[in-house]
C-alpha cells in the first residue's frame, strides 16, 4: 500500500502473513531443534570422552545453536500476537541479542570445523601441529567473546516503540537511528557472514578436488571418497540454502526500506526477507544430524589419506632398536642395543 504527500512517500507493507508464518515455523524449529541439540549435548558431556579436537567445536555448535532455539519462544507469542511484545524492552533487547549473537557463532562453529576437516584431509602433516585440542578450546572461547562483543550494539540499537495499540519489539532500531544501524549491519555481514562463508565454501571445494584425484588405493577407498564427496556437497547446499538468502534479502531490506523504490518491490523484497528468516532457523536443527554424520565418515577417510604410519589409532609408544652400531661391532660387545621410544600422537584427537 502506497501513499504519497508533498515531499513523503509511504510504502505500507503487508505483513499479515508472517503472523502465522514465523509462529509455525518457529515453533517446529523449537520443538525439533531443542531435542536434537540437547541430545547432542548429553552425549558430549556423559557419553563422549575423551573428547577430540572437532568434539570441541561440535559441543559448542550445538550451545550456540541450543541458545538460538532458546530465543525462539518468546519471538513466536510475539509474531502470533500480530507485533504486539507484552514484555518490558529489556527482554526485547536481550531477546534480539541473543538471537543474533547464537546465529553467528554457530556460524563461525561451522567454520571451524570446516577448516578442521579441511587441514585434516589436505594437509594431515600440518596438522599434526595444529590439531592439538586445546587450540580449539582457544579458538572457542575466543569466537564466543569476540562475537558477543560485536553483537553487544544490538542491545543499545534495538527498542520498543508504541503503534496504535500495540508494543513493537523492533527488530532493527527505531527510525533515528536506522542509517547507523545499517552500517552496523553492513559490518557484520562482512566479517560474520561473507568472510566465513567464503572459507568454508573454498574449503569443501579444495577437499572435493584431493578426494578425486587418482591414488593407489581406489578400491579400498573409492566408496568412502564418493560417500564423502556426496556428503560435503550436501553441507555446502544446506550451509548456503540456509544462510545465504537470509543474508541477501535482509542486506536488500535494509538498504532499499528508506527509500523511494516502488512499492511492489519494497513489498516483494519485505516478503522474501522473512520468508528466509526460517531458512536460517532450520540450520539449528540439521547442525546436529548432519555434522555427527560428516564426523564419523570422516573418520573412514583419514586412514587411507594418511602417510604410511600415520593412522588415526589411539595414541600408542613405538620402540625402535637400533640393530648394530660400529662401536659395538668393533669391541665385540654383545650389550642390548639402545632403544628410543617415539610416541605417535596426534592423530587420535581427531
Amino acid at each position: 500500500l502506497c501513499s504519497t504527500s508533498n515531499s513523503t512517500y509511504v510504502c505500507i507493507f503487508d505483513e499479515e502473513f508472517k503472523y502465522i508464518l514465523l509462529p509455525v515455523s518457529y515453533g517446529i524449529v523449537f520443538c525439533a531443534g531443542f531435542v536434537l541439540n540437547v541430545l547432542a549435548l548429553y552425549i558430549f558431556i556423559f557419553r563422549l570422552h575423551p573428547w577430540k579436537t572437532v568434539n570441541v567445536f561440535m559441543f559448542n555448535l550445538a550451545l550456540s545453536d541450543l541458545i538460538y532455539i532458546l530465543s525462539l519462544p518468546l519471538l513466536m507469542y510475539y509474531y502470533s500476537k500480530a507485533n504486539d511484545w507484552p514484555f518490558s524492552e529489556a527482554l526485547c533487547k536481550l531477546v534480539r541479542f541473543l538471537f543474533y549473537t547464537s546465529l553467528y557463532c554457530s556460524i563461525f562453529f561451522l567454520l571451524c570445523i570446516s577448516i578442521y576437516r579441511f587441514l585434516a584431509i589436505c594437509y594431515p602433516i600440518r596438522f599434526l601441529r595444529w590439531g592439538h585440542i586445546r587450540y580449539a578450546r582457544i579458538v572457542s572461547v575466543v569466537i564466543w567473546v569476540v562475537v558477543t562483543g560485536m553483537q553487544s550494539p544490538i542491545l543499545y540499537f534495538v527498542t520498543t516503540s508504541q503503534l496504535e495499540n500495540n508494543t513493537i519489539c523492533h527488530d532493527t532500531s527505531s527510525i533515528d537511528l536506522f542509517d547507523q544501524f545499517v552500517i552496523f549491519s553492513t559490518v557484520n555481514l562482512s566479517l560474520l557472514f561473507c568472510l566465513p562463508f567464503t572459507v568454508i565454501i573454498v574449503c569443501y571445494c579444495y577437499m572435493v578436488y584431493v578426494l578425486i584425484k587418482p591414488s593407489g588405493d581406489i578400491s579400498q577407498t573409492g566408496n568412502s571418497k564418493k560417500k564423502s564427496i556426496k556428503i560435503i556437497v550436501i553441507v555446502i547446499l544446506v550451509f548456503t540454502t540456509c544462510f545465504l538468502p537470509y543474508h541477501v534479502t535482509r542486506t536488500l531490506y535494509y538498504y532499499f526500506r528508506k527509500t523511494n523504490l516502488d512499492c511492489d518491490v519494497l513489498n516483494a523484497i519485505n516478503v522474501a526477507y522473512k520468508v528466509t528468516r526460517p531458512l536460517a532457523s532450520l540450520n539449528s536443527c540439521i547442525d546436529p544430524v548432519l555434522y555427527f554424520l560428516v564426523w564419523r565418515l570422516s573418520l573412514s577417510l583419514l586412514n587411507p589419506l594418511m602417510p604410511p604410519g600415520m593412522l588415526c589409532r589411539p595414541t600408542r609408544a613405538v620402540t625402535l632398536r637400533q640393530l648394530s652400531s660400529p662401536a659395538s661391532s668393533a669391541s665385540g660387545r654383545s650389550d642390548p642395543p639402545p632403544s628410543i621410544t617415539l610416541i605417535i600422537s596426534g592423530w587420535h584427537k581427531l
